[in-house]
């Protein structure tokens, strides 16, 4: 694919500012899907949760060998390529084991459809139409709990992230309570918090952590696309609270199970605990993965409506440089239409084709179909009072995208990443129209580009 040379330059910026303020908490989030932010190749940029930030070193996987096929002028090629910058470690920290590290990702989405409304409809995180985003500002401090396999060790992790993406991270009692809601467009999120312990092949996360369901991920740096999935932004969770166990059962197997307070909630709506649970195979050769997790619990204040989903995720190296990456997940919940009446339903199918042309580039698309039967799943966190966003919602239909785009790492600490996208939708228009133009329209054409720097 060529890039075309109209390319957007993003523009740096320098300063952070954070604005913490109490709000009451909106109702509304007990229907909101929850909408995140983000594949650095730790696995091929290709991890199904972020239980471990990326490394400089896993960040830069495919930039560690010379290529003689590399592009002209890439500064990774060659017999010594250049080590990644990181922060300096403070003392304190180092004699601790904690590292610190993070990143900036930035970028600007360009709407084909002239998009009246200023919003791209259901495209999650890139949702503002020719306006850039400071998209992620993210510090983590991490102490791995690792015992090699053996005895026992103690960790934790901590995530921070201000920027745009702020708004599709709202967990009730958290980021309700840290951010107002007057509409600002950047605010702060705690997308982790938590301790962790390793007893031999045992590890337990206890607090605020990724849940284990579907591919895409927070992080920007782990995700292949500047933009989201449906099947990420509407149909599984992705931050909970609780206790999550993880046993490895051989080399080849390990299950998880545990208990949340529910689909972004740092607080429950209700006194009852939803069950998080999976396992994961992998072949000897390590070219084949296989990934099925579920997640069942009642959303709503009294308890009384089950939603359930499940998410089944297969990952197979073709060749060296081709990866292919299977999507499904499927989910229903009781009554989940409460003013029409009748209960939810929701599946689909993504693929993802990963190729790695050079150290310096990879050639990436993506094709989704995500079916919403009772328009229960596809609605826009601009629904929430004071949250300016896409406030879409109620389509029972068909969602289609195809995503196309590049990855390029001139240096070990800059990846960007240009992308076309088409969006289109088959069925019943909602309370607010159609998803695109502004109610207007069954479809749209998105070119957009980010910029990360790692740190």
């Amino acid at each position: 694919m060529t890039i075309k040379k109209q390319l957007v330059p993003v523009v740096l910026i320098t300063g952070l500012f954070a604005r913490l303020a109490s709000a009451e908490d909106p109702n509304s989030l007990l229907s909101m899907p929850l909408f995140l932010l983000p594949n650095a190749q730790a696995d091929d940029f290709a991890l199904t949760s972020f239980e471990e930030p990326p490394s400089e070193d896993s960040a830069q996987a495919d930039v560690a060998a010379p290529d003689e096929s590399c592009a002209p002028g890439c500064e990774s090629c060659g017999n010594a390529p250049p080590k990644p910058w990181s922060l300096p470690q403070p003392c304190l920290l180092q004699n601790l084991g904690i590292k610190t590290g993070g990143w900036l990702e930035q970028g600007i989405t360009f709407n084909g459809n002239g998009q009246d409304g200023g919003f791209n409809g259901p495209v999650a995180t890139n949702d503002l139409d020719g306006e850039y985003q400071m998209n992620q500002m993210w510090l983590y401090f991490t102490r791995p709990a690792d015992n090699g396999g053996c005895g026992w060790a103690l960790g934790g992790h901590v995530d921070m992230m201000y920027g745009t993406d702020w708004r599709f991270g709202i967990n009730h009692g958290l980021e309700d309570r840290i951010n107002g809601f007057d509409r600002q467009t950047y605010g702060l999120v705690i997308p982790q918090a938590y301790v962790e312990v390793a007893v031999n092949d045992l590890s337990v996360k206890i607090g605020h952590f990724a849940a284990i369901l579907d591919y895409e991920v927070v992080p920007a740096i782990m995700n292949p696309f500047y933009s989201h999935s449906y099947s990420y932004g509407y149909t599984v969770p992705q931050l909970v609270t609780g206790v999550l166990t993880d046993y490895k059962l051989d080399s080849q197997w390990s299950i998880q199970s545990g208990f949340t307070r529910g689909w972004s909630m740092f607080e429950d709506y209700n006194d009852d605990l939803d069950f998080m649970g999976g396992v994961k195979w992998k072949s000897l050769d390590d070219q084949t993965s296989l990934a099925y997790a579920l997640s069942t619990g009642a959303q709503d204040p009294d308890g009384e409506n089950n939603r359930f989903v499940y998410s089944f995720v297969a990952k197979q190296k073709v060749t060296k440089k081709l990866q292919y990456v299977l999507v499904h997940n499927l989910g229903n919940e009781d009554d989940a239409l409460p003013n029409a009446g009748g209960d939810g339903e929701w599946y689909g199918i993504n693929q993802y084709f990963l190729y790695t042309i050079n150290p310096c580039w990879q050639a990436n698309l993506r094709a989704e179909w995500l079916r919403d039967d009772d328009g229960a799943r596809v609605a826009g966190p601009g629904n929430i009072p004071g949250v300016r966003a896409w406030d879409g919602r109620g389509f029972a239909g068909d969602f289609y995208e195809v995503t196309a785009g590049l990855n390029w790492r001139p240096r070990p600490n800059v990846i960007v990443r240009p992308e076309i996208r088409w969006d289109w939708y088959d069925g019943l228009a909602g309370p607010t129209g159609l998803p695109f133009d502004n109610g207007q329209s069954d479809d749209q054409f998105l070119f957009a580009t980010d910029l990360i720097l790692t740190f």
